[in-house]
């Protein structure tokens, strides 16, 4: 039986509240991943947040992402960035073999590696400590990390695919394709059911995420929130 996609709808606040709580802080209607992971905030209800419980939870000058959102800011809070993202649930048959044999797990001693790869990059919010969060790979040339993706939130049988990026003088060959494909495999070896979020404008990946097997279920706003006072 497929997952329920309707946990995808919430899925910051379902993850936080959920398999992901011993990262998250906050209390009542809002929840953030701690200091270090991702800059991401969840809202009970996405659409009427409670920024005054965010503020007991975060400092001046911090900025979140969050989606749903498209009201005007409060007092105390700004709007630094609006787009739009699309959610893409895995619809096709499992890969037969591992796409990236050659994939290295990445571990504590890589985070500046990738550190710096995703601030390059900007495969979307990226911190010290996201690599916790699940399984990250990476392919490498010597010392040099190539490409990676990884694993951020999940809820219920649902596991999202993230990170995703390639140093620029090698896109092009399929590696990000490959470590994708990798960590489908694995997590439908685990009875779990991939998803992704892709920029909407970003039409190269989506069309790319398509072709391996992804479909869209739904666009939203996404935000980056900062609080100024």
């Amino acid at each position: 039986m497929s997952p329920s996609l309707s946990l995808l709808d919430n899925i910051t606040w379902n993850t936080l509240t959920g398999p992901h709580a011993r990262f998250a802080e906050g209390q009542g209607a809002v929840r953030r991943f701690a200091a270090g992971f991702s800059p991401i905030v969840g809202f009970e209800n996405p659409e009427r947040p409670d920024f005054d419980a965010l503020s007991r939870c975060c400092a001046p000058g911090e900025s979140f992402y969050c989606e749903q959102w498209s009201g005007a800011a409060p007092p105390g809070w700004r709007v630094e960035l609006e787009s739009r993202m699309v959610k893409m649930v895995w619809r096709g048959e499992m890969p037969a073999e591992d796409a990236a044999p050659d994939a290295l797990r990445l571990l504590p001693r890589h985070v500046p590696q990738a550190l710096d790869l995703a601030t390059r990059t900007r495969p979307g919010p990226f911190g010290p400590r996201t690599i916790e969060l699940g399984e990250y790979y990476g392919l490498f040339e010597g010392e040099r990390l190539l490409a990676m993706a990884g694993e951020r939130m999940c809820v219920g049988s649902w596991r999202e695919i993230s990170g995703v990026c390639t140093e620029p003088d090698r896109q092009g060959q399929g590696l990000a394709r490959r470590l994708v494909l990798k960590l489908v495999r694995r997590q439908q070896l685990r009875g779990e059911t991939p998803f992704l979020h892709v920029m909407s404008g970003n039409a190269g990946a989506r069309a790319l995420y398509e072709r391996m097997g992804f479909a869209d279920y739904r666009e939203v706003v996404v935000r980056v929130i900062e609080r100024s006072t």
